[in-house]
């Protein structure tokens, strides 16, 4: 017997439980059905305000029974879509009878590999399982290796213990999906010196022109995160025994050139190629490839769905697909309408958050002929993680995304305690990274959103011996 449902989402991420939670606060008589490969779903708990528009919050693992009486749930997987009749068909043949569709079924890794018997040695980090996979497997390693400079390979990288840590980046600096040359020297004096006492730290204060400071190799390239602190549930230990200074080994401007087993079968051979045309030789016990996600769309539809260059399915500012009543949010999907000013898309939990309730929003408000209007948290580009330690705040266009070569970067830097980044243009500020406990989030919203003119106030916008958040909230 097939089965029917107003609202049909599929996928059990972030992105799909904020869809499906949002419909049954909009519409707490339809009917909705959540669809979903496994039956550990995730859902968003904790959150708190940071800013205005900004939230922080944690990652929570539920079984799909206790998703509430409103939202009934089918452990599964899509096959197909035939949206001329409104049915889907499952793996296992379930026929699905839906009026509005969402597919927010995410990413997949983009795992570095070139096919071989050895790919079992490289593995991706990307859920709990593949977590669990790699906790397993470094109760045994003594040496890892780690290709990638997005979120999950920096967390990786220095949260790793009792294991040899070859990190492998193809920038000029450490975590360049997320901050800049500045923010990454400011991590590692950090991380070096995390036994250091410092009673007097010195503050300072640099003003500099976009091309002084940004080389040609930064080139922010968009990676995902596995979610806010999803590090500390995990024991990360390897067997290279016990030691408080184990940091890891960093190859900037690099790749890996070719692989291959030990002879004893033990681990791999690593070959690296370096910027400069030389080779290094290592070996390892696995490969960690954190080289970001690719859309993830394993079904077929009867009216082709549109996709963008990079592979994500095209949606409008209402988070709809070419294809009449189907939706789409997350990693999945692409932003193909005209963004705001302050606002890009990158495949983060905080914006699989904004778009599936978005989604859940705009299909509402569909079902019963009324107009909503995009959510304001699309105006301004937020974003609240942590790393190495410490609490990171990014904002607007913070490391001068799509500004070309016109604006200015003024920056203060307290070793051990903060990293502050304003992105300038024409005196009005259009970006901020906040590392550390700043209490100025809020205050960087607001400028970035009312487009104060802060040329008159020069470099003293950010001395220490100036609240400027009581100045300009």
């Amino acid at each position: 017997m097939p089965r029917n449902c107003e609202f049909l989402v599929v996928g059990g991420g972030i992105a799909g439980v904020s869809c499906a939670e949002s419909l049954a606060i909009c519409r707490p008589t339809a009917s909705v059905l959540l669809l979903t490969e496994s039956s550990i779903v995730k859902s968003v708990t904790n959150l708190v305000p940071v800013a205005r528009y900004l939230h922080k919050f944690d990652v929570r693992e539920q079984d799909v029974t206790k998703m509430g009486a409103t939202i009934e749930t089918l452990v599964d997987q899509l096959e197909h879509i035939n949206s001329r009749e409104h049915w889907i068909r499952t793996r296992t043949g379930v026929v699905v009878n839906y009026r509005y569709l969402c597919l927010c079924t995410g990413g997949a890794p983009k795992l570095f590999s070139s096919g071989g018997a050895i790919e079992s040695r490289i593995i991706g980090i990307r859920d709990t399982d593949s977590v669990l996979e790699l906790q397993r497997r470094l109760a045994a390693a003594k040496d890892v290796l780690i290709l990638g400079n997005g979120g999950i390979a920096s967390e990786l990288a220095y949260e790793l213990k009792d294991v040899n840590v070859h990190w492998v980046v193809k920038d000029a600096h450490i975590s360049a999906t997320f901050v800049d040359p500045g923010a990454a020297e400011f991590f590692q004096l950090a991380r070096s010196e995390v036994n250091t006492q410092d009673s007097s730290p010195e503050t300072a204060i640099k003003r500099m022109r976009y091309g002084e400071v940004l080389s040609k190799e930064q080139n922010n390239k968009h990676g995902a995160a596995l979610g806010p602190d999803w590090h500390r549930t995990f024991d990360l230990s390897g067997a290279a025994g016990k030691s408080d200074k184990r940091l890891p080994k960093i190859y900037y401007k690099s790749h890996i050139d070719s692989y291959k087993e030990l002879p004893d079968g033990s681990g791999l051979a690593i070959q690296l190629g370096h910027e400069d045309g030389s080779l290094e030789q290592l070996t390892c016990d696995f490969i960690v490839s954190a080289t970001g996600v690719l859309p993830r769309h394993e079904y077929t539809c009867d009216c082709p769905l549109k996709f963008s260059e990079d592979g994500g399915i095209s949606v409008d500012e209402m988070m709809r697909t070419n294809v009449e009543d189907v939706y789409a949010a997350g990693d999945v999907c692409t932003a193909s309408w005209s963004p705001a000013t302050h606002w890009f898309q990158m495949r983060l939990w905080t914006q699989a958050r904004q778009m599936g309730s978005m989604a859940g929003r705009s299909m509402a408000a569909a079902s019963e002929d009324e107009t909503v209007y995009q959510d304001f948290c699309f105006e301004l580009f937020g974003h609240v993680t942590n790393l190495f330690g410490y609490p990171v705040v990014l904002l607007g266009r913070f490391n001068g995304q799509d500004l070309g070569r016109d604006y200015e970067i003024l920056v203060r830097c307290t070793r051990n305690k903060e990293y502050i980044k304003f992105v300038l243009q024409n005196g009005r500020l259009r970006g901020a990274i906040l590392i550390g406990d700043t209490d100025l989030a809020e205050t960087c919203e607001n400028l970035i959103l009312n487009g104060i003119d802060l040329e008159p106030y020069g470099d003293d916008i950010l001395n220490p011996d100036i609240d400027i958040e009581d100045y300009f909230d």
